[in-house]
């Protein structure tokens, strides 16, 4: 149940609002009544008014359901701190650059966290002109593999897809790149600086 709508959530986005119950009810087609048991914790709302509450508080059902609301505040995003998300049902690999929140395939995804690389997960560097031509040697079949590399700067991000059968390299431009990244399917996010 603590997945699902709570009314301390509902309550706190009402107030930002500056609304009141009955305000809210009326967007919403329900009585100020249902409203106050929603908040209290006596009654949770319909799955089907999960769509017109989060439409009339200003925020997205995921948000809504998460209790986590996502603020554009118009700041200039710094590419060096993008957040990647991998989704384990289809791999589907998703960068933000700034605070999101990311579902794909239904679920809510985390945003990945890097690791030192391991022996298993040893990220090679060489520096060849312009470019950093970027290898891991790691098992390439469909049941483990390195999904994807990543160099991030502060003006951008370069990310090749990997499949499996392939070579687990690629070369990016060296212009401002902080931190490259090798993704592996099975242990996580990998990290180093060049």
């Amino acid at each position: 149940m603590n997945k699902y709508v709570t009314g301390d959530v509902i309550r706190r986005l009402r107030e930002q609002k500056h609304m009141t119950q009955e305000a809210l009810a009326e967007r919403v087609y329900v009585s100020g009544k249902a409203v106050s048991k929603w908040e209290t914790g006596k009654g949770l709302p319909d799955i089907s008014l999960l769509e017109p509450l989060a439409r009339a508080l200003g925020i997205s059902v995921i948000e809504l359901l998460s209790g986590d609301t996502v603020q554009n505040r118009n700041r200039c995003a710094n590419m060096a701190r993008s957040s990647l998300y991998v989704c384990p049902v289809c791999g589907n690999v998703i960068q933000a650059a700034g605070e999101a929140l990311v579902s794909c395939c239904g679920i809510t995804l985390p945003p990945l966290e890097a690791e030192a690389p391991d022996g298993d997960h040893a990220i090679q560097v060489e520096a060849v002109e312009d470019e950093y031509y970027v290898s891991v040697r790691h098992p390439m079949t469909k049941a483990h593999q390195i999904c994807f590399l990543c160099a991030v700067s502060d003006m951008r991000v370069q990310l090749v897809r990997l499949y499996p059968e392939g070579p687990a390299e690629a070369r990016f431009k060296r212009d401002r790149v902080r931190t490259l990244y090798a993704c592996c399917n099975r242990h996580g996010l990998f990290a180093v600086k060049p």
